[in-house]
């Protein structure tokens, strides 16, 4: 419910930022920046995980698929072998470990790109198989500049798991050569664009591996997928023959280095969304600790409407003071409160997080009747940025990576509690 409530109150928040752009001359221009910021990064991805959620397959058809559910890359490459094994390959083929998507790392690749200049380690947009993120990505850069870069992605498969067929493998991979920086087609989001002969880019990644060290044992799979012309999630074409090459590291020497590395899984993570909703949450509660700061401080002013609504009589100086100190004691117990849950939603507490999104939600509700019955418009100078802020929030922590690093707990089995015979509960 609060990701319909998200989709459909962004909606309405990107009419609102574009009827407001009308009305403020030369800034209008910033008004409609805004409208493409939320367009692409909000609304369209939204909507994109709506449907795609009605008519995506959600088991493994060969392809990849991104944050917004659209289908991604294909998967082109599957390997044999254990993690420490995959990382010893990699770099002895002369590939680069890709950093976490940070935002430390986002503001260097966007500053590289802009200046050409070369970042060996520029992070990867995450692509999403078996419900996570890549485990790790490898690249190359092209050029001395990150716009122009092969790069391919890793996921462990899960335990016991099979191809199409029967056949085993521990790794699989998609990659991709990026060749420029454009808009996506389907997202109007910055992204790169990739080279549409994918079938080059994989035999490009296994030559390197296969030339790294001849105890790289390889099979390929004729046909393992249909041979198809389409596009990926950004909307850049692909064209492939479906041929599947099982790449087998058993028989290499892993670096000892590498075998020190702890499998990770992207869903332990917390997620960028988890923590805009928690700063959100807080920034929420330092709005009502100024106004509470404002009440104490400037008491006569917050005095005057009472004792004077609309240039008439007003209430009796002892009952304004009652009011007064009744409304200071309740908004310093609400930011005191959403304080308190802006801590909790960082946590990673699912209750906090369904308590934020529902006070969110309520919010919206009021003042989308407000409105449909003949209230006030939502203007700049009102309240369109407290209920921008009350949609953002729902935006951030009903995203499917919010919600699952928020029932993380509850997916992973509890340890044994040491009774004598007792059995892990899940």
């Amino acid at each position: 419910m609060f990701f319909v409530v998200g989709g459909v109150s962004a909606v309405w928040l990107t009419s609102l930022l574009l009827q407001e752009s009308f009305q403020w001359g030369w800034a209008q221009l910033w008004f409609l920046f805004i409208f493409w910021a939320l367009l692409a990064y909000l609304v369209l991805p939204r909507l994109h995980r709506i449907l795609t959620r009605v008519y995506v397959p959600d088991y493994f058809i060969g392809r990849a698929r991104t944050s917004d559910g659209l289908l991604g890359d294909p998967v082109n490459v599957a390997l044999l072998g254990s993690e420490p094994q995959v990382h010893g390959v990699m770099r002895a083929g002369d590939w680069t470990l890709a950093d976490d998507v940070t935002l430390a790392s986002s503001r260097r690749i966007v500053s590289s790109t802009l200046l050409r200049r070369s970042y060996l380690e520029a992070p990867v947009s995450p692509l999403f198989l078996f419900g996570r993120q890549q485990d790790f990505a490898y690249q190359q850069e092209v050029d001395g500049a990150p716009g122009k870069r092969h790069h391919v992605r890793f996921w462990r498969c899960p335990p016991g798991w099979l191809l199409p067929g029967g056949l085993a493998s521990e790794w699989l991979a998609a990659g991709t050569y990026d060749r420029s920086v454009g808009l996506s087609l389907f997202t109007l989001q910055i992204t790169h664009k990739i080279d549409e002969h994918t079938d080059a880019e994989r035999d490009h990644i296994v030559g390197s591996i296969t030339r790294a060290d001849p105890a790289v044992g390889l099979r390929v799979i004729r046909d393992f997928s249909t041979g198809y012309h389409t596009r990926n999630g950004g909307g850049d074409s692909i064209i492939t023959d479906g041929d599947l090459p099982v790449v087998d590291l058993r028989k290499t020497v892993a670096p000892r280095a590498a075998a020190a590395e702890p499998p990770s899984d992207s869903r332990n993570k917390r997620p960028a969304a988890t923590i805009v909703g928690a700063v959100l949450v807080g920034a929420r509660a330092v709005a009502a600790g100024l106004l509470a700061l404002s009440i104490f401080l400037f008491r006569e002013e917050h005095l005057g409407p009472l004792l004077q609504p609309g240039g008439g009589s007003g209430v009796a100086p002892a009952q304004a003071d009652l009011v007064l100190v009744v409304a200071l004691a309740v908004v310093t117990l609400f930011a005191l409160a959403e304080m308190l849950l802006a801590w909790f939603v960082f946590l990673g507490r699912n209750r906090a997080r369904t308590l934020t999104m529902a006070l969110s939600t309520s919010a919206i509700c009021l003042q989308a009747l407000d409105v449909l019955s003949g209230g006030p418009g939502i203007t700049l100078q009102s309240n369109l940025p407290g209920l921008t802020l009350d949609i953002l929030l729902i935006l951030a922590l009903s995203s499917e990576r919010s919600r699952d690093y928020a029932l993380r707990v509850r997916k992973e089995p509890k340890r044994d509690s040491g009774r004598p015979g007792g059995r892990a509960p899940y």
